[in-house]
C-alpha cells in the first residue's frame, strides 16, 4: 500500500469538501475554491473531519494514481487556506523588476520592457527592485506562473546573472583558461 496513499487528510475548521457525483470534488475555505475531477475508480471518503483516499485494487496504475490523488487533494486543502507563495530573485546589472498595476514589468537585458500578466487567481508582489512574490491558491498554477517568470531570463552560469528562485543555487563556470593567467606566448 502506498505511504502516501493512505495517509488521511485533515480538513481544518472553515474548510469545507463537497463531492459530486463523478469524482468531483470542490475544496472551499478562506482563501477561495477549487475544483477538480478525479480518476472514478479510485474512492474518496470525508468522515469526521478526515479525507481518505481508497484504491480498489492493486495494478501499477492505481497504485500511481492513488497517491497522486491524494496529494493534489491535499494540496487543494492547503491551497485554500493558507495559499501558496514561490519568491524569485533578480540578480545582474541595470536587472529589475516593477509592478504595474497588476502587471509585472521586467527590464533583463532585452532592448524591450518584458511584460506579465497574471492569470485569474494569481497576484504579485514587488519587494524592492530586484524580488518578485507570486501567490495563489493552486499550487500547480503558482509554480507554472514562477516557472514562466524565470524563462524569461534564466539564471546564466558564469556570471549569475538572470532570474531565479529565491534560495537556488546556479553552478558557477570558470571562465576561458586563458584569462586567468594573462597572455599565452
Amino acid at each position: 500500500m502506498s505511504r502516501i496513499g493512505k495517509a488521511p487528510i485533515a480538513v481544518p475548521s472553515g474548510v469545507k469538501v463537497e463531492m459530486k457525483p463523478g469524482n468531483v470534488i470542490i475544496v472551499t475555505g478562506p482563501k477561495g475554491s477549487l475544483t477538480k475531477t478525479f480518476p472514478e475508480r479510485l474512492g474518496i471518503a470525508e468522515q469526521d473531519g478526515t479525507i481518505t483516499v481508497s484504491r480498489p485494487d492493486d495494478s501499477n496504475s492505481m497504485r500511481a494514481l492513488h497517491g497522486l490523488s491524494r496529494t493534489l487533494l491535499a494540496n487543494m486543502v492547503q491551497g485554500v487556506q493558507g495559499g501558496y507563495t514561490k519568491s524569485l530573485e533578480i540578480n545582474g546589472v541595470g536587472y529589475r523588476v516593477a509592478k504595474v498595476g497588476e502587471n509585472l514589468v521586467f527590464q533583463v537585458g532585452y532592448s524591450h520592457p518584458v511584460q506579465v500578466n497574471p492569470p485569474q487567481g494569481i497576484a504579485f508582489a514587488v519587494e524592492g527592485t530586484n524580488r518578485v512574490h507570486v501567490t495563489g491558491i493552486d499550487k500547480q498554477l503558482v509554480g507554472q506562473v514562477a516557472a514562466n517568470i524565470r524563462f524569461i531570463r534564466k539564471p546564466e552560469p558564469y556570471k549569475g546573472k538572470g532570474i531565479r528562485y529565491a534560495g537556488e543555487k546556479v553552478r558557477m563556470k570558470a571562465g576561458k583558461a586563458g584569462k586567468v593567467g594573462g597572455k599565452k606566448k
